[in-house]
């Protein structure tokens, strides 16, 4: 912890205090090896702390690396000012941050809808200020800290359904196809969001593959889905914490097992609607296929009979 702690303003103290969620934060200097969990007074004495709780997201941060950041932050934002901003004076670079009225969970037991909302309402904060692309949302500048430069700049929270409508008439709203690039799947909340889908998918398809309904079943897919949440969370630049994996994977499971058809129907009945499903698809198939056909053939009579001509 660093050694140059004075008390931060009044103001700023009690109403950021009032935003920040952790109650047992990750914490660190300038030295990220010495990053760990500290108590909240202690984590408040260090430069940088962890931005939100592991089952919640309060706070959405964009790093912004740039000489001229806080204008950056402030420039064009109407409806939409950061509550804060966390400067640095050395070089001018900057932590801004959205605080929302409710939070999102992100556990086990979380909607996927508002987290999908949440990760693309942070996308289009993130383009509003040129924000770093590569920057994960783990850890932020330390308002309280003496080494930056720290003010509150609106003290009213925001509902993500303002933020993004506020975004959306800025023009800075990624479009819904972003979330299938590169980019969205494999940084911050995205990685989620990625991990969630693709592991639900190979679980969907090993759900057919199991002789029936039982407590062994339901074990077996549980440790399935368990080990291919963690084998895909290691393909990530920046892989998400075990805890937040063991989430997604209790979610998928539980998910299977209580609401999914493919579960309550059986295993007969799922294989039906598989063979089902795929004769429509091949008959589909066909049908282009020959279609595609009589259409070629058609052009090449043509261009026939306009030789012969």
């Amino acid at each position: 912890m660093s050694d140059e702690y004075s008390q931060p303003t009044l103001e700023l103290s009690r109403t950021f205090e009032g935003w920040w969620l952790p109650r047992r934060p990750l914490c660190c200097d300038d030295n990220y090896a010495a990053l760990r969990r500290r108590s909240r007074a202690d984590a408040l004495r260090c430069k940088h702390i962890e931005a939100n709780p592991s089952a919640l997201v309060n706070t959405i941060v964009v790093d912004i690396d740039d000489a001229n950041a806080k204008a950056m932050a402030l420039w064009g934002h109407r409806g939409m000012l950061p509550n804060w901003i966390a400067e640095n004076p050395a070089n001018g670079h900057a932590h801004a941050g959205w605080v929302l009225t409710y939070p999102v969970p992100r556990t086990d037991m979380a909607r996927l809808r508002p987290l999908k909302l949440l990760h693309a309402a942070t996308e289009g904060l993130r383009r509003s200020c040129d924000g770093d692309m590569g920057y994960a949302g783990l850890l932020m500048k330390n308002p309280e800290h003496p080494a930056w430069a720290s003010e509150i700049v609106e003290h009213d929270t925001y509902d993500l359904d303002d933020l993004r409508a506020a975004l959306e008439d800025a023009g800075d709203m990624p479009p819904a196809s972003w979330r299938r690039t590169k980019r969205a799947q494999t940084v911050g909340l995205g990685r989620n969001c990625a991990l969630f889908d693709k592991a639900r998918t190979l679980a969907y398809r090993y759900v057919r593959r199991l002789p029936d309904r039982s407590e062994a079943s339901s074990e077996e897919l549980r440790l399935y889905v368990r080990r291919t949440c963690h084998e895909l969370n290691t393909e990530f630049p920046a892989p998400l914490p075990a805890r937040e994996v063991e989430d997604i994977a209790k979610s998928i499971h539980k998910w299977i097992i209580t609401r999914s058809c493919m579960w309550r129907d059986g295993a007969i009945a799922n294989a039906a609607t598989f063979i089902t499903i795929q004769s429509a698809r091949g008959k589909k198939s066909g049908e282009a296929r020959l279609t595609k056909r009589t259409e070629m053939l058609a052009r090449y009579e043509q261009e026939v009979l306009e030789k012969c001509r």
